[in-house]
């Protein structure tokens, strides 16, 4: 299927039932009054030419009720108010493992207590006049899932059975207390999603099969492809995937963590490149021309149009430091963190005027926001 060249913001993608429809939904439905938000300053700069961004940490806050559990994603919805979700803490059942934030960074709301302790992959979707959110839940959850912008699950599935690759019990669903948590190539991890005009998506089992798959806008299940390995189509950590449609025909971009590159697939799943020069690439936005990389190991990365690399807060000296002990200061105090710099970056998306939200994973969660200059 061909689906047409169209700029694609990873979390604000206007869904549709047809080419046609999706291509007037971008005219008509992507048309908005755009809150700004209140100018801060930090007098800390990344970056380089067009791409030069101004750093603001801990650009949210949560009230005194709540506390941060690594924090994971992020998603920005077509009103400017951003998503966030953290792994959770399983011990504490009731906390809310979503939170949103309006687009001046005050806190709204926070739902979603089912995916504490496993809380990972978050998109923000349009379709028609509604948004959605969907969510994946790995560890002992295993699942992914569709809520309203309230937190109201529409949907909630298991491991695609019908891939026949996962144990027998793998889509069982159990209460809370009973949940197991298994790990390895028979058992269903999923981390990120990709959507295509059509309504399908496709769906990354980051950390357990190592596949990508492929799904309809019933959310029944379609294909696969991938699996673990080295060479060039395979996996070692699908952690992350997008669309991209900068080129004639919409390929899939997967973020293979493990391996340090990024591979590109047709819509079937056939590959058509690989491109290294990454350490541990997370995740995938596309604004515009130009794909953002988080990187895991203390930066982020820019490619623009041509596929050049513009890494945003390169510094190996600070990435020794990271990464000392088993990366032992996502877990220590926060005083021990430069301002500035990134630890982890787990997850990153574009805001409408290409500025950046930045999620990292760190024990005491962490929202930075990139202001575009």
């Amino acid at each position: 299927m061909t689906v047409t060249n169209l700029p694609i913001h990873r979390r604000q993608f206007l869904a549709s039932t047809s080419i046609t429809t999706a291509a007037a939904a971008f005219g008509i439905i992507g048309c908005k009054k755009t809150v700004r938000t209140p100018k801060r300053s930090s007098g800390i700069f990344v970056g380089e030419g067009e791409f030069k961004y101004e750093v603001i940490n801990d650009w949210v806050t949560l009230p005194d009720r709540y506390s941060w559990q690594i924090t994971h994603n992020v998603a920005v919805d077509r009103d400017g108010f951003l998503y966030v979700i953290h792994e959770g803490d399983e011990a504490l059942p009731d906390h809310p493992a979503i939170f949103v934030f309006d687009p001046t960074g005050q806190f709204v709301k926070a739902f979603g207590n089912q995916f504490q302790g496993g809380g990972h992959g978050l998109e923000v979707r349009v379709e028609g006049n509604e948004q959605f959110l969907y969510v994946t839940g790995y560890q002992k959850l295993k699942t992914f899932a569709k809520l309203t912008l309230d937190g109201e699950e529409v949907w909630s599935h298991k491991a695609p059975m019908d891939a026949g690759i996962y144990a027998a019990d793998e889509n069982t669903k159990t209460d809370f207390k009973n949940r197991t948590e298994f790990w390895g190539r028979n058992h269903f991890l999923p981390t990120n999603f990709a959507f295509l005009p059509d309504g399908g998506f496709f769906l990354a089992d980051g950390y357990g099969a190592f596949l990508i798959h492929r799904f309809d806008k019933h959310a029944n299940y379609m294909s696969s492809f991938g699996g673990e390995g080295n060479e060039d189509g395979k996996f070692k950590t699908p952690h992350g995937l997008w669309i991209d449609s900068r080129a004639d025909e919409s390929q899939v971009v997967v973020a293979d963590r493990a391996n340090k590159r990024l591979q590109w697939f047709s819509l079937d799943g056939k590959h058509i490149k690989t491109l290294g020069g990454f350490i541990l690439p997370a995740n995938i936005d596309l604004f515009e021309d130009t794909l953002l990389i988080p990187d895991l190991s203390a930066r982020i990365t820019i490619l623009d149009k041509d596929n050049r690399l513009i890494h945003l807060g390169e510094d190996s000296d600070w990435r020794t430091k990271v990464t000392k002990d088993k990366n032992a200061m996502r877990r220590g105090p926060r005083e021990n963190w430069d301002s500035g710099k990134f630890l982890h970056p787990h997850d990153a998306c574009f805001a409408d005027n290409g500025d950046i939200y930045v999620a990292e994973w760190v024990a005491t969660g962490r929202i930075s926001k990139l202001l575009r200059l």
